[in-house]
């Protein structure tokens, strides 16, 4: 039986050395058969120090002893061999390093995300290479990044922003070739946080009194929050970047260009809210529809409103009435979807806030108190009647029941205002 061919291993590469032969002052050479750097000549003068391992063009490096630089070589062709070189990992700068790249990953962001957006990555890479400082990304697997996220003391959510900017870097780093496959990421369970929200009658109070306390500042701020409790689709942050040429009043809608949802929205305006939008004169179309009538408090007219301008507002509206725990978000648009219920069907509300998936929307429909202590009167009271759904009469008795239980419900109270005479009430909403 004849053996097996040997499969030819990769012999590229050699090992140099500064050394001459001792006799003739001669260049030594790598003998790979003997496993040394000797003289031709004079084959028992063999090299001891100064080892250069030199692999194609690219890699080059500097060993003391022979053996490291053999096993060096050694290791470079057996990456040959298994398809795996690749000659950046082994050059003195390093380009595939966690630091280089992700540097480069900021600069490409910057030209496509908002400014708030670009803070958070840039906050979260900072974290990562402060961690992984120059580790070559290709080293970066499950349990380097795991360790990475178990160094953060931060809540559950924020580490599950940091994994989602990682992975959007690993996905970038992938699209251009620098990594051939993605790591595996660890997973970070959590829940979101509670908002509460309030009925229309509460809403409409505290809209009242944002009207109150900022006629000295311009009535577009009071305009600004009215807008957020009509138009659930539109976020305070898209609200504030609406630009002149943004609104048509002829045609009746707001177009908001570039939306969380990543695709363009166009929001239809209530007949009331256009007449009052057709009072203020047009500017320029680039000039931000929501800003400053004059200069006041350090700021200049005609410049955009604060990204916090509208939430101090509405809290400081809220501590003037006594309300408390209900921020700008939870109070217009979470609370007027809630308030939607009694009217439209969830696919009907579903389309007004424009949501892109039902795991965002489902979150303004988590069962009230008082609609769970209804559902389960009515069926205490079917099993109370003592008659079994066994066909279509029966059926149709205990409907009967169920839907006169369930027509007696009401709005939840869980919250009731500080101030005198103050009936609106409050309910719990997740974020």
């Amino acid at each position: 039986m004849n053996a097996p061919a040997s499969i030819p291993l990769c012999m590229r590469g050699r090992i140099y050395t500064e050394q001459k032969c001792h006799v003739c002052n001669g260049v030594m050479r790598h003998d790979d058969r003997r496993r040394a750097v000797l003289c031709p000549n004079h084959p028992d003068q063999q090299a001891t120090s100064k080892f250069v391992v030199v692999f194609g063009r690219k890699v080059r490096k500097r060993f003391k002893d022979f053996k490291e630089a053999e096993r060096f070589l050694d290791g470079l062709r057996y990456e040959v061999d298994k398809g795996s070189f690749d000659a950046r990992d082994y050059l003195a700068s390093n380009p595939l390093s966690f630091t280089k790249l992700s540097k480069q990953y900021l600069d490409k962001k910057e030209k496509k995300v908002k400014p708030r957006t670009l803070k958070q990555h840039q906050n979260y890479i900072r974290k990562a290479q402060a961690f992984f400082k120059e580790t070559n990304v290709k080293n970066l697997q499950y349990a380097q990044l795991e360790d990475f996220i178990d160094s953060l003391e931060v809540k559950d959510k924020t580490k599950s922003n940091y994994l989602s900017c990682l992975s959007d870097f690993f996905k970038w780093l992938k699209v251009r070739k620098e990594i051939e496959k993605l790591p595996d990421f660890p997973s970070i369970s959590f829940e979101l946080g509670y908002r509460k929200t309030v009925d229309k009658q509460t809403q409409d109070l505290i809209l009242s009194e944002v009207k109150r306390t900022t006629k000295h500042l311009s009535p577009k701020v009071w305009l600004a929050i009215k807008f957020l409790t009509t138009y659930i689709s539109v976020r305070p942050a898209e609200l504030r970047n609406i630009k002149e040429k943004h609104i048509d009043l002829q045609q009746g809608f707001i177009f908001i260009p570039h939306p969380k949802e990543k695709r363009p929205k166009i929001v239809p305006l209530i007949e009331e809210d256009i007449e009052i939008l057709s009072k203020y004169p047009q500017g320029l179309p680039e000039l931000y529809f929501f800003r400053h009538d004059k200069s006041i408090h350090g700021t200049k007219a005609g410049t955009q409103f604060g990204v916090k301008l509208l939430y101090k507002v509405w809290k400081r509206a809220c501590n003037n009435l006594g309300i408390e725990g209900v921020d700008l978000y939870g109070g217009t648009r979470h609370s007027s979807a809630v308030a939607l219920r009694e009217f439209a069907t969830p696919e009907q509300i579903k389309r007004a806030t424009m949501h892109s998936t039902n795991f965002a929307f489902e979150r303004y429909f988590i069962p009230d108190r008082q609609e769970l202590q209804a559902m389960y009167e009515a069926t205490r009271s079917v099993k109370e009647s003592g008659k079994q759904v066994v066909n279509e009469n029966s059926h149709s008795t205990n409907s009967q029941v169920a839907d006169s239980s369930i027509k007696k419900m009401v709005r939840p109270a869980g919250f009731e205002p500080a101030t005198p005479g103050l009936e609106g009430r409050c309910s719990i909403q997740l974020s």
